[in-house]
């Protein structure tokens, strides 16, 4: 089978788009930091979740629905478990080929389209039972789940070549189309999905009545027809929308449909809404990791500044969902605020949601914990697993996109892309220890002399930054929080050189974040870290103080957690035993001991990979001077 260019969310022709993707399969990544990750995804991490599908009966039920057997075993959502796993199969296969995940795919791929029904319907729990189809919407996940089929079977078919899947997706979209619409019956999904799948299937296949759905879809909302509740986002129209609200996963998947809307039609108040929904949550509702959803209770995003620490539910399907909405807004803008937070998402956030062996899974992130959280191998709801499989899969696709303009280089690690501009193929290779270093070298190799633009991006986080052209400092001064245009006509052998100034710093937050008055997180480049009990013997990390002013280094340690950047210092600690079991005591009666300890951060992302203690990432600081 012939592969296809198989992007993350192509808006090649896309009228308001202005960047194009760069195919994930033109990227190979050889670096000490996400290649691993990459091989740990392909040899353990979709062979473990297959595993686990099949055992729970998520791959079952569709072969039962294929021989007739009314037996389903079934949990909310199932079929989309299998969809998003499917979906990650796929781009691994885009990425490098591996025949045993081949075989699979084609094996899997048959039994999912063998359960469609005659009229296009494909939905296991109601596969015998037509009167119960698209009768709730509220609590049912008939079109989340058809979304999530439409991404796997595009991706699968940009992959391999085959429109088994594809077929199959469009033959479901067909027969949604004829149910809901102008004139037809009024609905929206009680989570959201379809709509972004909706518009890649209008790109895939360029029937537009899949945009006019999807679309559709977005007006519906705020009419009270999944019960008109902030949870479902079904309380306002969606162009009024003011804050961002209810349940996290549903907000952002909301968010990204929206945006994938825009992109097409360029219709403003759509746009206006989502810039005001994003500086809400970046600027009042997300966590310093990137992590979004505060509540435990519907899983949600909370009011401004409520962000608490040991009860934040961060849950991994929103941090995917986070990177998934911002990179839909870079390719809208190609302004850097938006990689700046999928950059944040992906190493902190996400990343944490998956175990250095690529077998164990957080659903919940909290940032702090007293040594009880730890990652699971399955969950019952076990959307997250394979949402972290598919993002991983998709990393590559990050790297790099392009405009009418020239390239835009957005992450780095060391890699080879091969990028092609106006018939003009062009190679980049990418030298760098990042995230752990801030060094950057961008070898560019056209087949041809070319005049264009190279964009890279100054990240938010670096408060320095120096660029080489081929050994000479630019005139242009980098500013962070942009990209840096270098316009020249470029030869082969031309040479980029950044140098990102890297300190270790002490951030504090908003005073009106209450639990963190008084208190720092440590960052360094992108990496958020956090305080590990197994890391800092003698004292409770819990009772932690890092003075504003300590003396903070960072040390590669290779033998360490796969090999990090660990963060040391000298603080204090205070003896929290001397309270007993006093709960509270008059201030006069408060007398502290102080101890100087020495201290040890590690990347937020690798915390519960070893033994189990109590962990931190917000410590005191005597920030009042």
């Amino acid at each position: 089978m012939d592969r296809m260019k198989c992007t993350i969310v192509d808006t090649s022709s896309s009228p308001y788009a202005k960047l194009k993707p760069v195919p994930l399969s033109a990227v190979k990544l050889k670096d000490v930091f996400w290649a691993p990750r990459i091989k740990t995804l392909r040899e353990v991490t979709l062979l473990v979740e297959y595993e686990h599908l099949e055992k729970t009966g998520r791959i079952e039920n569709f072969r039962r629905v294929a021989r007739g057997d009314k037996n389903i075993e079934w949990r909310i959502a199932d079929d989309s478990d299998v969809y998003k796993w499917f979906e990650a199969l796929a781009y691994t296969l885009a990425y490098e080929y591996d025949e045993k995940l081949g075989e699979i795919a084609d094996s899997v791929a048959k039994d999912i389209v063998s359960a469609q029904d005659k009229d296009g319907y494909l939905f296991t729990y109601y596969a015998f039972n037509k009167e119960a189809r698209w009768r709730d919407l509220t609590r049912m996940h008939e079109l989340y789940c058809a979304g999530h089929f439409f991404q796997a079977a595009i991706a699968y078919y940009r992959a391999t070549g085959s429109r088994l899947m594809l077929d199959a997706a469009v033959r479901l979209a067909d027969h949604i189309a004829s149910i809901f619409g102008p004139g037809k019956r009024e609905g929206v999904p009680g989570h959201p999905e379809i709509e972004m799948a909706l518009v890649e299937l209008y790109r895939t296949t360029g029937s537009k009545k899949y945009l006019d759905l999807a679309k559709f879809f977005i007006d519906e909302r705020g009419k009270g027809l999944v019960g008109g509740s902030v949870y479902l986002i079904d309380h306002k129209p969606f162009r009024e929308l003011d804050e961002i609200v209810g349940h996290a996963v549903r907000s952002l998947y909301l968010n990204c449909g929206a945006t994938d809307v825009y992109l097409e039609t360029g219709e403003t108040s759509l746009f206006e809404t989502l810039l005001r929904l994003w500086y809400n949550m970046v600027e009042k509702r997300m966590y310093v990791t990137g992590g979004v959803g505060s509540r435990h209770e519907g899983e949600a995003f909370g009011e401004d500044y409520e962000l608490p620490d040991t009860r934040a539910y961060c849950e991994t399907c929103a941090a995917v969902a986070n990177i998934m909405w911002n990179w839909r807004m870079l390719m809208a803008t190609a302004e850097a605020k938006y990689t700046d937070i999928l950059e944040l998402a992906l190493y902190n956030a996400a990343l944490a949601g998956i175990s250095l062996d690529g077998r164990y899974f957080f659903y919940v992130n909290p940032l702090a914990d007293r040594g009880k959280h730890r990652r699971e191998e399955w969950f019952g709801c076990a959307c997250c697993p394979p949402n972290i499989a598919r993002l991983l899969a998709t990393v590559p696709g990050y790297f790099y996109s392009t405009s009418d303009k020239g390239v835009w280089v957005h992450l780095y690690a060391e890699n080879t892309a091969n990028i092609e501009l106006e018939n003009t193929s062009i190679t980049i290779n990418q030298y760098t220890k990042y995230p752990w270093e801030g060094e950057v070298e961008l070898e560019v190799e056209p087949s041809k002399e070319k005049e264009f633009s190279i964009f890279v991006r100054i990240p938010g986080w670096c408060s320095e930054a120096e660029v080489f052209l081929n050994g000479k400092p630019l005139e242009t001064k980098p500013v962070p929080g942009t990209y840096l245009e270098v316009h020249k006509t470029w030869r082969r052998g031309d040479r980029l050189k950044l140098y990102l100034d890297m300190p270790v710093v002490l951030v504090a937050s908003h005073p009106w974040v209450l639990n963190h008055a008084c208190r720092v997180a440590i960052k360094r480049g992108p990496i958020v870290y956090c305080f590990e009990q197994v890391d800092n013997r003698g004292f409770d990390v819990w009772d932690l103080i890092v003075p504003r002013d300590a003396k903070l280094e960072a040390f590669y340690t290779p033998e360490l957690l796969g090999g990090v950047v660990v963060v040391k210092g000298r603080g204090y600690a205070t003896d929290s035993s001397e309270w007993g079991n006093e709960l509270y005591k008059g201030i006069s009666e408060v007398k502290y001991s102080l101890k100087e300890v020495e201290f040890t951060a590690i990347p937020y992302y690798a915390w519960a990979n070893r033994e189990p203690g109590p962990m931190i990432v917000w410590v005191k600081c005597p920030l009042i001077s």
